[in-house]
Formats: C-alpha cells, structure tokens, sequence
C-alpha cells in the first residue's frame, strides 16, 4: 500500500498520539454515515468517519439502486415519508445530474389486481403534487407491448407511466464522501470500532482495531454517531440492550441486457404473493428484483441470494416474459443486501414494515438507523439535532446543497460524448477533468456493454482507498457485476494498474484475485453452484 497517502498518513499521525481528538466520530460508512459527515463538516465540525469494512460494504452497496418517493408508502397513507423522500429526490437529480438521472416506471395493470387504473391514478396524481411535477399518463396494452417486447399483456389491463431516479448507490457514498474531505472532513474504510469509551457514564469516544500493530487505538469525542445500518443494535447494546433493527434480505438477478433489452422500469405484481417485482436496466444490463425476507445470519458475512429466492425472481420474470424463459444460466451475477428497518410489534410480513427512520440518544451515542436511500440528508440531519446539545456552536454556511456544482460542463469535458461526460461529472464532480486528463485512449475507452472504463479504475485505485480488488471491481466500480465470470476478461489490464498503483507484487496480485473470486462466487452468484456442477 501506498504510506504516502492521506490514509495511511492519517493512520500514522494516530499511531504517533496525534489526531486523536475530534468533535464527531461518526461509525458506519455507508449512505447514512456519509450523509452524517458531509452535514458535520459544513458546520465546521472537526469530524471523523470510521468504517469496518469497506465504504458501502453493506447495504449502501447492494440497494435496488432507486432514488424514489415510494409508492406504496403513499398508498399505505405514510404522506410524510413519501412527501420528504420526493423533496429529496428533485434536489438530487438537481444536484448530481449524471449519477441520479430520472427513468420512466411503466406500473403493469394486472386484470382483477389492486391497485387498478383508477386507483393508481388517483395514487399517482398525488405523488406527483408532492413532488412538484406531472408526468404520469395511462399507457394501453399495445403501447406497453411496443416498448416492452416480449411482454405478456393478456392478463393486464394496460400500465401506468410515470417518474422516478435511478443511482449507483455506492458511488453516491464515495461522491459524498469525496465532497466531506474536499472541506476538511476524513473517513477512514477497515478500520473496526471495537468498543465504546466511556467518561463518567457518558460516551467520550472510540477504540479503534489496528490490525497492522495489533492493538488499539482510542480516539476522543464528545459525540460518536451510531450509523451502522442493520449492525446498530451491536454498537447501541454497550450502552443499551434494547432490540430495534430489524434486518431484511432482498436479493436480485443480473441478466445480459441482450436477454431482455429494456430502456425502462417494467414493474408488476408477483403471481405468488403480489408483491412489486421489477425489471430494470442498469449500467448496460438488465436487474430483475427483488425479494423481501427476514435476514436471520450472521450480519459480519456477506448476505447472498438463496435458491428459493432465485427461483422467485426467475419465476416473476417468466410470468411478464414467457416467450423468452429466463433460467439460471442466463444470469451473469446477484446480490443481496440487508435493509435496516425499524421493526414493529404489529408487522409479522416483512413488506408491511414502514420504511422511515429512527434515532436514539444514549448518554452521547447518537444511534439513528432505519430510513431510505433517498433521504439520506433528512437522516443525518435528525443525527446532528439529537448530537447538538453536546456540541459547540456550529459554524454559519449559506448553501446547503450536498455535491457542489462542476466548474466545467460535460459538453466541454468530452464534446464527442457530452451524455458520457455528464455521467463522469456525476461521479467525481471535477475530478473527472483529471482521470481523462491523465488517461490514455485505451484506458478512456467503455469495457464491454458497461460506460465504466480503466481510467475510473486507476483513478479509483490511486485515490479512493482501495484496499482489495473487491473494493476496486464490486464498489468503486461495477464491473465485477456486470462483465461475465465476475469481469475475468479485464483481470490483465487491471493487475497491471493494482501493482503500479497499489505497489502489489505478483504473489500479493494472486492472493487478492483469489480472495475477490471467493467473495464473487459465494455472494455476487449462485452460492451453491460449485456443488451444482
């Protein structure tokens, strides 16, 4: 690894007793974690975040990958979720154009279903008031056959257009991250809290694992913020024994866009339980999910897709799609994430759990957990309000926005592709002038079906802290889930950019290869194909 960098500097200068004060540490470095930082630091807050894994290991990394109000939240009569959970939405397809883009739904009416055509009209005009916009219209049978083709529509009555955003989730958390740091915020991935210290029963900071020393090392604050997602529980326990967390699986398949080339969300209800199945494109494939299950394992290990929930998904995309059965030799990857809902006494199914969030104070931990990709700032703002009593003054700000605005435009940044640009200038705000700047034309050049290409990579492994190739190929980018046998056809190229980058030599280069197609094999496909063959 790289001494040099600011990581590793970071490390070094907390190794050494210095760095070892601050105003804020917040643990968990996912969307909320992130979201936690990012408000801290525009409030002039000296703030540290402190991840276990990797950025966005968890569910920051494996969401279904939408920035939306929630439907069926408004049709359970949640308005103040749904209404926030728009709010959001508009401000990030104001501010992170490129990385949060708007896509068409296309609701399927199936006949004798609810809810049916008036119903869900009168549910969409509604949804659409709240977020400041109208684009929701009926679309009959044969229109939904001409833009989905293959589709079955013998038993629906037409479908429902309307709008909401796509988003690579954990390149959303690095693009938030990267903000926090650029105003002098840190964040610090694999290194694991270990303990609460406390002060007078009140929380005065953190033990931190070392693994490279061996020991431990104790960071001071008046405020530790608790966003670990589905893991709140375990850290909220030191200090209290109630249960809150309860964690939810839902899976998805990855399909080659050829197999079922869709432009669009194409979403129906499950034959089996009428449950919301989706099939969507994403980053040059096609997603069908996704399941909602109590996730009863062990949260330290990757949750991966079981065979009864494969069998579901495939089952719900044959019913849209008979003519063109799917079967698992068409599925190209799969992933599972846990999400952190808030569980209830009255709610047996899953799916009936409500989706906001909750935050808890205990003697100075900040515990908030629960909630939505998509209100990430309203999240983190309610942790900073429940911190603010033990807290300074904090500073004044005038813009509160999250991304601040490139300084160059994406027709400017690549004029024979400004689409492409703009989707650069999603990702890495400025940045993205210097990864092509300093890129070759074979590195700028798309791999595969994917718009990812090797410049990102190099970019990734130079300045994102990656520490494994899982972290290069699953989070920085998604190449490992979207190219064939977990992205093998890149692996020369790739090698080449860990050892100059990372400083890797051949036996490190094996030893993570194998350790990242363990970790593909076992949590990114079919975990029991192995025993299959």
């Amino acid at each position: 690894m790289n001494k040099c960098s600011p990581r590793e500097i970071l490390l070094a200068e907390m190794r050494g007793g210095k760095s070892l004060h601050w105003d804020i540490i917040i643990v968990g470095g996912g969307i909320t974690g992130a979201g936690a930082l990012r408000e801290a630091v525009r409030r002039g807050y000296r703030a540290l975040l402190l991840e276990q894994q990797d950025f966005s290991w968890g569910t920051s990394s494996r969401s279904s990958k939408m920035v939306h109000g929630g439907l069926r939240y408004l049709a359970a009569g949640d308005i103040k979720l749904t209404k926030h959970s728009l709010q959001e939405r508009e401000r990030l397809l104001r501010e992170a154009p490129g990385l949060v883009d708007r896509i068409a739904f296309y609701f399927a009416l199936g006949k004798g279903n609810f809810p049916g055509r008036f119903a869900m009209s009168v549910i969409l005009t509604i949804y659409d008031f709240l977020a400041r916009i109208r684009d929701h219209r009926y679309c009959n049978n044969r229109a939904l056959a001409k833009h989905f083709p293959g589709v079955e529509t013998k038993n629906l009555k037409g479908a429902c257009y309307y709008t909401d955003a796509m988003v690579d989730d954990s390149r959303l958390v690095l693009r938030v991250l990267q903000e926090s740091m650029a105003q002098g915020g840190q964040a610090l991935n694999y290194c694991k809290v270990s303990k609460l210290l406390i002060t007078d029963d009140q929380v005065s900071g953190v033990a931190v694992e070392d693994a490279e020393q061996g020991n431990s090392i104790e960071l001071n604050a008046p405020v530790v913020i608790n966003a670990t997602g589905a893991w709140a529980d375990n850290l909220r326990n030191q200090l209290n024994p109630e249960k809150r967390v309860r964690p939810l699986r839902g899976s998805h398949l990855i399909i080659p866009k050829s197999f079922c080339p869709v432009t669009d969300v194409l979403t129906s209800l499950h034959p089996q339980d009428k449950r919301g199945i989706y099939v969507y494109p994403w980053e040059g494939t096609t997603v069908i999910g996704t399941t909602d299950l109590d996730h009863d394992e062990d949260l330290d290990i990757e949750a991966s897709i079981s065979s009864e929930e494969t069998q579901y998904l495939l089952d719900g995309f044959n019913a849209l799609f008979p003519q063109t059965p799917l079967s698992r030799a068409q599925v190209i990857s799969t992933w599972a994430g846990v999400r952190p809902v808030i569980g209830s006494e009255d709610a047996k199914d899953p799916s009936k759990e409500r989706r906001d969030h909750a935050t808890w104070s205990d003697n100075g931990l900040i515990t908030v957990s629960g909630g939505k990709l998509t209100t990430f700032r309203l999240i983190a703002l309610d942790a900073l309000e429940a911190a603010a009593d033990k807290l300074p003054a904090p500073a004044a700000f005038d813009a509160d926005n999250v991304f601040s605005a490139p300084t160059i435009d994406a027709a400017t940044l690549v004029p024979d592709n400004p689409a492409w640009g703009q989707r650069l200038l999603g990702r890495y705000g400025d940045s993205a002038e210097t990864i092509l700047a300093e890129a070759s034309s074979e590195e700028r050049r798309p791999i595969g079906d994917t718009q990812f290409c090797l410049a990102e990579c190099r970019w990734a492994a130079r300045h994102e802290q990656v520490q494994h190739l899982d972290d290069l190929l699953l989070r920085r980018t998604r190449l490992g889930m979207c190219l064939a046998d977990g992205g093998s056809e890149i692996f020369a190229p790739v090698r080449e950019i860990c050892m100059t980058e990372l400083g890797w030599d051949q036996q490190q280069w094996q030893s993570e290869l194998s350790r990242y197609q363990d970790i593909w094999q076992r949590f990114y496909y079919f975990p029991d194909h192995k025993n299959n063959l």
